[in-house]
């Protein structure tokens, strides 16, 4: 009896949604490469700020793409991330790459170098890859689409809890954090976030993690068996 076909899963959704650590856990249960777009964007905009590259400088920043080396690596609940052979897995989570990440990713140049090097890492199948434009953009046929949303205010509310500090004053820098990533993903003229027309949308608002990975589950075994 044959293995299984391997399978590129696509998970899209604005921040906060759980793509993250739902696309993780799906990676480990199905014994699948778990590949973080979001990371390889944090990395380059790590780089582009120790560098002091203009954030608004596309040119500088593709080239700067260009000869970065991102490795992505499983472990624990999600990826060790090696930026040119230094872990920055803890770095690149922290505010000022979040922003610096947010604007890099609206330029095209920047867009194209790393597109390409996902659409190589997934080209065998047998990945779960999330982020913003997979399902539209970087793997369009993707044979399993997913689109995970959920109430602006639960996800930044997610936002709070994962920065560990609870002040008025953090939730509402998280709220309009929130507020401003959305509005420049949702605008933005390189692929915009959007849900493509073939991708089951879950809403995450009441559902618990294991609740949506069962979800996506499901939806993976209905497909290997078309």
């Amino acid at each position: 009896m044959s293995a299984p076909r391997k399978l590129v899963i696509a998970i899209d959704g604005p921040a906060g949604s759980g793509k993250s650590t739902i696309a993780a856990q799906l990676a480990k249960r199905l014994g699948y490469i778990n590949l973080e777009s979001g990371a390889m964007y944090r990395a380059v905009a790590l780089k582009a700020l120790e560098q002091k590259v203009p954030l608004d400088d596309a040119g500088a920043l593709r080239a700067l793409a260009d000869v970065t080396v991102i490795q992505l690596e499983p472990h624990g609940e999600g990826n060790r991330v090696l930026l040119d052979g230094r872990d920055v897995s803890q770095r690149i989570r922290q505010a000022d790459v979040t922003a610096a990440a947010s604007r890099i990713s609206m330029h095209p140049p920047v867009r194209r170098v790393l597109v390409a090097r996902q659409r190589e890492l997934g080209a065998n199948g047998g990945v779960v890859m999330e982020g913003r434009d997979i399902g539209t953009a970087v793997f369009p046929n993707a044979e399993v689409k997913i689109f995970l949303d959920a109430n602006p205010f639960v996800r930044a509310e997610r936002r709070v809890l994962q920065s560990g500090v609870h002040s008025l004053e953090e939730t509402q820098r998280i709220l309009a954090e929130v507020a401003a990533r959305d509005e420049r993903d949702r605008t933005r003229s390189a692929s915009p976030l959007v849900a493509a027309s073939d991708a089951a949308i879950l809403d995450t608002t009441h559902k618990t993690i294991a609740e949506v990975v069962g979800e996506i589950e499901a939806i993976v075994k209905k497909a290997v068996r078309s």
